[in-house]
């Protein structure tokens, strides 16, 4: 085996996180040591790819992977919530690279649950075993958005397929979401899963709540604020978002599944990771499974939980390795 080294990165909104990762024969050998960087403390990618080689202190690799949160095109690339603008075209001459490759930041979350071993993953509901080596597995994540992928574990590998089904129409399932939505259509007129299933959703819900109870709350809510007080536990009104939250992404967990019909469910992201004791504690296995005629077919898929601190680098490297060294 000769492996290869290559750049991983991981581009968002707030943060640029980079690593040196080893590579061989389709699969990921190593991760380096990550390094993140704020965006908004450089005007580049190729600015930012530099500032990384400093503090490397070395030549980097002539090998790129990256992912980016934006859909991937050929041409130019805008970042959802960043400024810089990449042009695929011009990648190996900015970034002095001879191969490369460019992915969906959630794209690589799938390649990073293709290739993981199951230490990686614990339990949420469903069956207590390990994800199926072969057949259908729903990657979903709440974090800035809500990102979903799917991966198909076959025999001889397996496929990502990046889909945009965080933008799946929100389906309220009592009272309370009733009022949830009705609150979120007068701001939007179609009330997304996205909405209420990712960090900013929690303002909605914290809001909706407080009306419930005929509380007032200040305006411009700030989510980072809320998320804070309830995973401490300081305001019994966040603490009661959360756990609704929970119950929501249970329910369109359990909605994505049956689309693409899977033998297993991975919850990922940022706030995924953190929200880990909630979910365990929460009704989510309850709302995942409670799918009418189906409830006994939901509850045959194991759900786990991606623990891998930077599954996006990992994802990236992995989806670099399964196109340049297979």
């Amino acid at each position: 085996m000769n492996a290869r080294e290559v750049v991983a990165a991981d581009i968002g909104g707030t943060n640029a996180r980079f690593a040196i990762a080893e590579v061989a024969d389709g699969r990921v050998v190593s991760l380096g040591e990550p390094v993140t960087l704020e965006t908004a403390q450089h005007g580049s990618l190729q600015l930012a790819w530099q500032a990384f080689g400093k503090k490397l202190g070395r030549d980097l690799p002539r090998a790129a992977a990256i992912a980016v949160a934006s859909p991937i095109n050929d041409t130019l690339i805008k970042l959802t919530n960043n400024p810089w603008i990449i042009r695929p075209p011009l990648i190996e001459s900015r970034l002095e690279v001879d191969t490369w490759t460019l992915i969906n930041d959630f794209g690589a979350v799938g390649h990073a649950v293709g290739q993981l071993d199951e230490k990686w993953f614990i339990h949420l509901c469903g069956p207590d075993a390990p994800l199926p080596d072969h057949g259908s597995l729903t990657v979903c994540g709440p974090g800035t958005g809500l990102g979903v992928a799917q991966v198909l574990r076959l025999k001889d590998g397996y496929h990502v397929i990046e889909t945009e089904g965080g933008h799946i129409d929100f389906a309220p399932l009592d009272g309370i979401e009733d009022e949830l939505v009705r609150r979120l259509r007068k701001t939007y007129t179609r009330v997304s899963a996205e909405r209420v299933c990712s960090g900013p959703g929690i303002v909605p819900i914290y809001e909706t709540l407080a009306s419930i109870e005929g509380k007032k709350v200040t305006q411009d809510q700030d989510d980072i604020e809320l998320w804070k007080l309830a995973l401490e536990g300081k305001d019994s009104l966040a603490v009661a978002a959360m756990d609704r939250f929970c119950l929501a992404l249970g329910a369109v967990a359990g909605d994505l599944a049956l689309t693409h019909g899977p033998t297993g469910v991975v919850i990922a992201g940022g706030l995924g990771l953190r929200l880990k004791d909630n979910l365990l504690e929460s009704g989510f296995g309850q709302r995942f499974v409670a799918k009418g005629r189906f409830q006994s077919l939901m509850a045959s898929i194991p759900v786990k939980l991606i623990t891998h601190p930077q599954p996006g680098l990992f994802g990236a490297a992995a989806a670099f390795a399964q196109e340049h060294t297979r």
